[in-house]
Formats: structure tokens, C-alpha cells, sequence
């Protein structure tokens, strides 16, 4: 399944990354198991999420193939795209990209998704989707909670200044982490919202523990808007964040994270 053309990305992407000077650690990669499905839940922090990632999954000789979103197919990087087997989702009519997701599952294959259908503006894990729990659910694969935190120091979202997107940044000496949980069994009596629940607070857990490490806290004094408000950080609190956040409308809403009770509750104000 265009696996020579996956070959030849990556080795593209890790000439990349050595000019650019960038560290990646991984952990918990023996939590992806080395053959047979799996579904990979990840949060998402940053645009190269995918990129370090799929690097992550390597070292367990995965090749992983991604749920994206659908408009990336209407840019030149749509044949390489099909060719190594992701799957575009559109959030309009997701069914088609959970039926190839399914195929994919049921060869072999590993499936990761970003189940904030987006990047968290407040980075912290935001509603999340119930279509990768559905998956394992049905085909029986594992669940696999990832956290990857530094990419959005490289690109991420952000408010315009001067009329301007945040621009990719090319400093040198970057340090991005990915974290692997534990797999998640979904069994087939179980139901999705209580699974995803409890898959929103793993992957708070493991993005907080990544989050803390002295290497990505802010300096003393630092306006670090690249780094949540809740950890001493100035990116945009939760609530702040929902005014920029585009969450689809069939999201599950956080009972994690800061701003919900220790029970899993909502805070309310």
C-alpha cells in the first residue's frame, strides 16, 4: 500500500528535521503493538503533529496512516497522500472516511485520528469526537491515547497580526515529544460516550505530563502564548479559547481537563 513512497517521505521528512536540528523522544512506543490493527488517538497541538507522529509509530515499524481533513486532497500533496494510504474526512459526511478507516483496520493496518477534529487553541484536549472509539469498538483493535507536545512551537494556530497567520518558525534546536499510553480495550457492550470520557482524561494526562517537563515550561517571565494558561502559560484559557476553537456540533464536551469539577462535571460559573 504505497509503502515505497511512504519510504521515500520519511526520508525526505528526517533530512528535514536534522537541518532544522530538531530532538525527537518518544515514549511508550511498546504500547503500539507491532502487528495487527490498532487506532491511535492523538491530540493535537500543532500542524506537524502527523509528521513526528508517524515518526513515533516507526519505531515499532508501523506505518501509519492518518485521518485528515479532506480539503488537503485539493493541494499537490493529495497524490503522495493517497498513495501512502491516509484517509480524508469530511466533517460534513464523515461516514466514507470511517468505512475506508474500517478497511484499513480489518487489513492489518494502523488508523490514527485527532478526535478535537482540530488543533486546541487553549492546548488543553477540547471536545473530542467518538468516531476512533466507535472503530475500535467494532473491529476489536486497540485504542492507543498519544500526546505529542513542541510542534506547536514550530506552527500552530494563533491570532493574526498585521493581517498575517502565524508563519512556520524555523528555529533551530526544537525538542518534540510523543507519548504513548496504554491501549484502551473497547469492548463490543461498551458505550461510546463513557469510553471517550475516559479517553479525554488519558490524553490530558499524558499532555499535561509532557507539558510540565522543565524543557517546554516558560522562562520566568516569559508571555509564553505557546503554552496553556492553567500550567503559567499565555495561550488562550478554555473558555477564552471557545471564541476560536471550530468544534463540530456532534463533539463530546470536556468533563476533563481545567475547568471541570474532580468528579468529571463541568464546572459551572
Amino acid at each position: 500500500m504505497g509503502d515505497r513512497t511512504y519510504d521515500l517521505t520519511i526520508a525526505l521528512g528526517r533530512v528535514a528535521l536534522r537541518a532544522l536540528d530538531v530532538t525527537t523522544r518518544v515514549h511508550g512506543a511498546e504500547h503500539l503493538p507491532r502487528t495487527g490493527p490498532a487506532v491511535m488517538a492523538s491530540v493535537h497541538v500543532g500542524y506537524p503533529d502527523f509528521l513526528f507522529v508517524g515518526k513515533a509509530g516507526l519505531e515499532q515499524g508501523r506505518h501509519v496512516r492518518f485521518l485528515c481533513r479532506h480539503d488537503i486532497w485539493h493541494s499537490p500533496v493529495a497524490a503522495p497522500m493517497t498513495a501512502m494510504g491516509h484517509v480524508p474526512v469530511d466533517r460534513e459526511a464523515p461516514a466514507a472516511a470511517y468505512l475506508q478507516a474500517r478497511r484499513l483496520l480489518r487489513a492489518g493496518e494502523v488508523v490514527c485520528g485527532f478526535p478535537e477534529a482540530g488543533i486546541s487553541w487553549s492546548y488543553t484536549v477540547r471536545s473530542l469526537m467518538r468516531g476512533l472509539p466507535a472503530l475500535a469498538r467494532e473491529t476489536g483493535a486497540p485504542l492507543v491515547p498519544v500526546a505529542v507536545w513542541g510542534t506547536q512551537r514550530m506552527w500552530s494556530v494563533g491570532l493574526p497580526v498585521d493581517g498575517r497567520k502565524p508563519a512556520p518558525s524555523l528555529r533551530r534546536g526544537r525538542v518534540v515529544d510523543v507519548s504513548f499510553g496504554e491501549p484502551m480495550r473497547v469492548a463490543p457492550e461498551d458505550d461510546l460516550v463513557t469510553t471517550t470520557r475516559r479517553l479525554g482524561h488519558v490524553l490530558t494526562g499524558l499532555l499535561e505530563d509532557l507539558q510540565q517537563r522543565p524543557e517546554h515550561r516558560p522562562r520566568p517571565g516569559e508571555r509564553a502564548v505557546w503554552h496553556p494558561a492553567h500550567l503559567g502559560g499565555a495561550a488562550p484559557d478554555r473558555e477564552a479559547a471557545r471564541a476560536w476553537d471550530s468544534v463540530p456540533r456532534a463533539a463530546l464536551a470536556p468533563t476533563w481537563g481545567p475547568g471541570t469539577e474532580p468528579g468529571g462535571r463541568a464546572r459551572l460559573r
